[in-house]
């Protein structure tokens, strides 16, 4: 924690008026369905995402970034979307999200300290603007409660960045607790905790080093005329979490779907099968059930690979050793490990849930990956934690 502050000083000469941090994260089950206004499993992880702030006498911003060793800078009255600028846009969404929110800002120094680069793809750039948000708030003195930061945000993400405000994303940097995981609902724009806590289980994420390779573009499924068939396949249903479940009868989706092409239906059925994926992790982690978790979290990857299209052989590969780990590898029924491939697929990253004597195991896999496909893995032992906080 020391290390942002002498950053800081070293950088600008003076000691930051706040510092803010918020965790990396990663999704279990359902990143992919949040158009359809469905539901997402997201865990917080200690990937912390350090961001220190002190104010300026003139109307300048200054970045800096040691891990990259990269500095930026802009100012209140110019200040612009820069391809160039990478992480830096995402200080200057937020500050853009303050002014269009009512909140003068003034002329700030900001320093990121993240050993875990946004590139590897763990929700760094999420935190960056989480623990922006807070230490202006803190430094400023801003009476601004928790659901207008979260507008901040927003309004910067949608208006100044031009993207989607993804709510799994931030709800998960900003309301996670340790030993839980969020279901963030879509539907509603709520959250709810869930308890995480197995003992005898260790989390492991790992960057598969596979370059990423779109092979199709998500955007062709985002579509209104899509989200209104899926529309016409929910049931309400009073007695399931979330109060609706997705038709199953296999005639009954074969009609409603038959206007579409082969490959958008799969894809669209992948939707579908994701959220059945969540309500059984959700059950399971309910009743503190490891098996049926994992099970969940096993089908929702072979979903993600067989119709959503979005795995490669490097990470199929990866996680068929995971369930080679298990005692009975015959009973897929009550898997003691599990593993999925996490965040924008097309290759890269999969996260393991795995029994504490597997993982030395598991990590000998990874040797051997490397010697098979030329890919040098990284792998991180990660626990779940709570969300920002001012240091």
């Amino acid at each position: 924690m020391e290390k942002v502050y002498e950053f800081h000083q070293e950088e600008y000469g003076e000691n930051p008026a706040s510092v803010a941090e918020a965790p990396g994260r990663f999704h279990l089950i359902g990143e992919h369905s949040w158009f359809f206004k469905d539901k997402t499993l997201s865990m917080a992880v200690n990937f912390p995402v350090r961001v220190a702030v002190s104010l300026r006498d003139d109307g300048n911003l200054r970045f800096y970034y040691p891990q990259l060793k990269e500095k930026k800078r802009s100012t209140l009255s110019t200040m612009k979307y820069r391809k160039e600028d990478r992480w830096a846009n995402a200080i200057k969404c937020v500050v853009y999200g303050f002014n269009s929110a009512g909140f003068a800002c003034q002329g700030m120094n900001f320093t990121v300290d993240s050993e875990i680069l946004p590139s590897a793809g763990f929700g760094i750039t999420t935190a960056i603007k989480v623990a922006v948000a807070w230490a202006i708030k803190d430094m400023m003195g801003f009476k601004c409660t928790k659901a207008q930061l979260l507008q901040v945000i927003e309004k910067g993400n949608k208006f100044f960045l031009g993207q989607e405000n993804y709510k799994a994303d931030i709800f998960t940097a900003v309301f996670s607790k340790e030993n839980n995981i969020v279901l963030t609902d879509h539907n509603d724009g709520t959250y709810e905790l869930l308890p995480f806590n197995f003992k005898d289980k260790v989390i492991l994420l790992t960057d598969a080093r596979v370059p990423r390779i779109v092979t199709w573009n998500e955007e062709c499924l985002q579509q209104p005329e899509n989200g209104l068939l899926l529309g016409d396949l929910k049931l309400r249903k009073s007695n399931v979490f979330g109060g609706w479940v997705y038709e199953d009868n296999g005639s009954e989706i074969n009609e409603t779907l038959s206007v579409v092409s082969e490959e958008l239906r799969r894809r669209l059925i992948c939707i579908m099968k994701e959220h059945k994926y969540v309500l059984e992790a959700q059950s399971s982690l309910s009743k503190k059930e490891f098996s049926g978790f994992a099970r969940a979290v096993n089908k929702s990857h072979e979903n993600m690979r067989d119709n959503y299209e979005i795995s490669c052989p490097e990470i199929d590969w990866l996680l068929k050793r995971v369930g080679e780990l298990d005692p009975s590898i015959e009973d897929i029924r009550t898997p003691s490990n599990c593993g999925r491939i996490t965040g924008k697929g097309f290759g890269r990253c999969i996260f393991t849930v795995l029994r504490k004597e597997d993982v030395e195991s598991y990590k000998q896999k990874l040797v051997e990956y490397e010697r098979i496909f030329g890919f040098k893995p990284e792998c991180y032992e990660v626990k779940p934690v709570a969300g920002v906080h001012i240091l």
